[in-house]
This record gives structure tokens, C-alpha cells and sequence, in this order.
């Protein structure tokens, strides 16, 4: 691959909704100075703006588990336009804190053209029974990396995940696992979590290196929360061609050279 080539393929990174607020300016300073030499594909979610914006978002009836035990928050067309609202301000926030370090930044829709949904699980558990519920919520099943017209050093693009099916229904999907999507349609070698935790926990013990092998194990036998869909989500990206993905709080710089955080690579490879 020639030089000019490589400086197109970005790095990808997942801002986690409930950390993004807590990113100090150094951190911030780290991700300019990484995106001067690589395009950045930064996928946010919105978690803690949007428990903020209404109560109802905080109580527990606001996620529901299907059958399979996969949590989700119920989607309904008005809980799409609060996404919207304030995934719309959070955007503003960061797009002006990477401009003032000499980033430009764009915003995109995943629903404008750049992320596909599959048909969403219908039933869930409320009230401890299994009933069919409407849930605006689809599985990713194509990116359309092309969406992605402005990739290119000194530059980011600020996706926003939500999707669109193929009854054109604008829908919610899961914001790691949309990262992961994206990285594999890019060809991205690296993942970046960005998460309010510093490493992987097994046990009450930091994890440094792990494969997808033992970590889909441990997602599968004792990972819980957020946690449990990053694994998912790490998983797919490696899957999907993606080297290493990386799970911590630390800048970006400090966690792609592995010096903190949680590297997770393929069966057989080393991080």
C-alpha cells in the first residue's frame, strides 16, 4: 500500500456517552494531534444527554432485555427525535473542540445513507413476561463506507448511530457495535472504545492483553452492562478484518501503542 493510500485509512473511535462530558482538554489535545496524520471516524453515543434531557430516560422501564437477555432502550419515533436533539448539541461541542485544535469536523447521520438496519427481535420481557413489543431498534447490516466522502488527514467525521431498515424506518442501534461496523467497512486496523473504565476487569483484576476467543468467553460466562456489548462489539470488528480492538479511558495515542487500557486481538495473534 503506498503512503498516500495508508494516510486515507482513519482511525475509528467510540466516544462513549456516559465518559465523553468527563474528556479533559489534554485528551482532547492527544486526539487532534493523532488526527492531523490519520482521518478520524469518531462514533458518539448519547447516554448520559439523554437521561439528562428526561427523566423518563432514567428509569428502568426505559430498556428493555429480549429473549435471548440483550438489553436495548425502547425506541419509539419520539425517543428517535431526542436522540437527534441531543446528539445534534453534543455534536456542536465537539466539533468546535477539535476545530479549535485545527480539526475540521463534519457531522453525519448513519440513517442519511451510511448505516443499514436489519429487522429488529419483537419480543421482550416486561413485567416478567415475553410479549411482542414495537421496539425502533435493528441490527447493523451494511455500511456504505462511500458515505464517508471526506476522509483524509486533518479531518473527522462525527457519526451519529442511528440507521435506517429496509422499510426506510429511521432506527436506534447499539453505538460500539456500530463503530465496529464501520471499522470493518473501512479497513481500519485498529478499534477505539473509549469508555469511563481503564481496562477490562476479570474477576476484579485488570486485563491487559486477551484474545476474542477468551473474550467472548468471559463475555458469555460473567460480563455485564456496557461491558457485555463491547465484547460483542470487539468481536465483530475482528470478524470483520479490524487488527486489535482497545478498551479504556486513556488518550487515544496512549492506548493504540498499548501502554494502558485493554488490547483485544484475533485467535493467534499478538497484540
Amino acid at each position: 500500500m503506498s503512503g498516500r493510500a495508508e494516510e486515507r485509512i482513519p482511525t475509528v473511535v467510540k466516544l462513549g456517552g456516559s465518559c465523553l462530558e468527563d474528556l479533559d482538554g489534554g485528551w482532547w489535545d492527544d486526539l487532534a494531534l493523532h488526527g492531523r496524520t490519520r482521518p478520524l471516524v469518531l462514533v458518539h453515543g448519547w447516554s448520559k444527554p439523554l437521561r439528562r434531557l428526561d427523566a423518563r430516560y432514567r428509569e428502568p422501564s426505559a430498556v428493555l432485555r429480549d429473549r435471548y437477555g440483550n438489553q436495548s432502550r425502547w425506541t419509539t419515533p419520539e425517543v428517535i427525535e431526542d436522540i437527534k436533539t441531543v446528539s445534534e448539541e453534543l455534536g456542536r461541542d465537539v466539533i468546535a473542540r477539535l476545530e479549535r485544535r485545527g480539526i475540521t469536523a463534519e457531522r453525519i447521520l448513519g440513517s442519511e445513507g451510511l448505516v443499514g438496519a436489519g429487522e429488529g427481535e419483537r419480543w421482550w420481557w416486561r413485567d416478567k413476561r415475553l410479549v411482542e413489543m414495537e421496539n425502533l431498534v435493528g441490527p447493523i447490516t451494511g455500511v456504505d463506507p462511500d458515505a464517508l466522502k471526506n476522509l483524509a488527514p486533518g479531518h473527522a467525521c462525527l457519526v451519529t448511530p442511528l440507521a435506517r431498515n429496509a422499510a426506510g424506518q429511521e432506527v436506534n442501534t447499539d453505538a460500539d457495535r456500530a463503530a465496529a461496523a464501520l471499522a470493518g467497512a473501512v479497513g481500519a486496523p485498529d478499534l477505539v472504545l473509549v469508555t469511563d473504565v481503564a481496562h477490562l476487569l476479570i474477576d476484579g483484576d485488570p486485563v491487559r492483553e486477551i484474545t476474542a476467543g477468551e473474550a467472548a468467553a468471559f463475555r458469555d460466562r460473567g460480563a455485564t452492562g456496557g461491558m457485555r456489548k463491547k465484547l460483542r462489539a470487539a468481536g465483530e470488528a475482528l470478524d470483520a478484518g479490524v487488527r486489535r480492538v482497545l478498551i479504556g479511558s486513556a488518550p487515544v495515542s496512549d492506548l493504540l501503542a498499548a501502554r494502558t487500557g485493554t488490547a483485544i486481538t484475533r485467535n493467534g495473534e499478538a497484540p
